[in-house]
């Protein structure tokens, strides 16, 4: 039997959200204050499972020490696996280490390796995903699972559709995402024209540190590096 709505509780509902407005303003307001005085970084994203034996993890920390080497900060999602990999690389080469947490079941508490003025706490997913593209000056793309998939494709399609200015995004491990873009190439663009080619170049995908590096130096010789909107 379908349950009945009740005109009072759906109205306190509304009135709740109302409300809501000013804490999601409350978390824009503290992300752009604080992240617009760190300075150009870059996002790595992977998953929050990758243990520190694993190989991914391992190159996650080196990208991050060749990031800050080469004079960029490193922002992530301040959580275990690739996350604190990246943080832990910036951090000890002495490079800027920014850390967007959110609470996760599976997920509840950031990294030790994060900045104390650069660890910054959301509620709203939303609102950290705009913290990530607006902030970054690349996206470096570990393997991961849906929510590193979910960044992966906002980026794209923000830029895609010119929401964005264009800006690297690379995949880290050929093994882990040719199958992916093989897919985008055969499925979404040959058999069914649902993007353009020129699509596919928004795509970099590289197995090594220096690879990161070179494919962003070389865009930012061409363009200045600033805040994407």
């Amino acid at each position: 039997m379908k349950k009945e709505r009740n005109p009072k509780n759906w109205n306190e509902v509304k009135t709740n959200d109302s409300w809501a407005i000013f804490k999601i303003m409350g978390e824009f307001v503290n992300g752009y204050e604080k992240l617009s005085k760190i300075g150009p970084c870059v996002s790595i994203f992977g998953s929050a499972r990758t243990k520190p034996d694993d190989k991914n993890y391992q190159l996650a920390e080196n990208i991050a020490k060749n990031l800050s080497d080469n004079g960029y900060g490193v922002i992530t999602g301040g959580g275990p696996g690739i996350m604190e990999a990246a943080n832990k690389g910036a951090y000890n080469a002495g490079g800027t280490s920014v850390g967007l947490n959110i609470e996760l079941p599976f997920e509840q508490h950031d990294n030790p390796y994060i900045d104390n003025d650069k660890s910054i706490d959301f509620d709203y997913f939303f609102v950290r995903k705009v913290m990530f593209v607006k902030y970054s000056q690349g996206f470096v793309v570990m393997p991961g699972g849906f929510g590193t998939l979910d960044e992966l494709f906002e980026a794209i399609t923000l830029i895609q559709t010119h929401k964005i200015g264009k800006f690297p995004i690379i995949l880290v491990g050929k093994k882990f995402w040719c199958g992916l873009v093989d897919w985008i190439k055969e499925t979404l663009l040959e058999t069914h024209n649902n993007i353009s080619k020129e699509d596919l170049h928004l795509l970099n995908i590289v197995d090594t540190e220096d690879e990161v590096i070179e494919i962003l130096n070389d865009f930012y010789e061409k363009y200045n590096l600033e805040p994407n909107f």
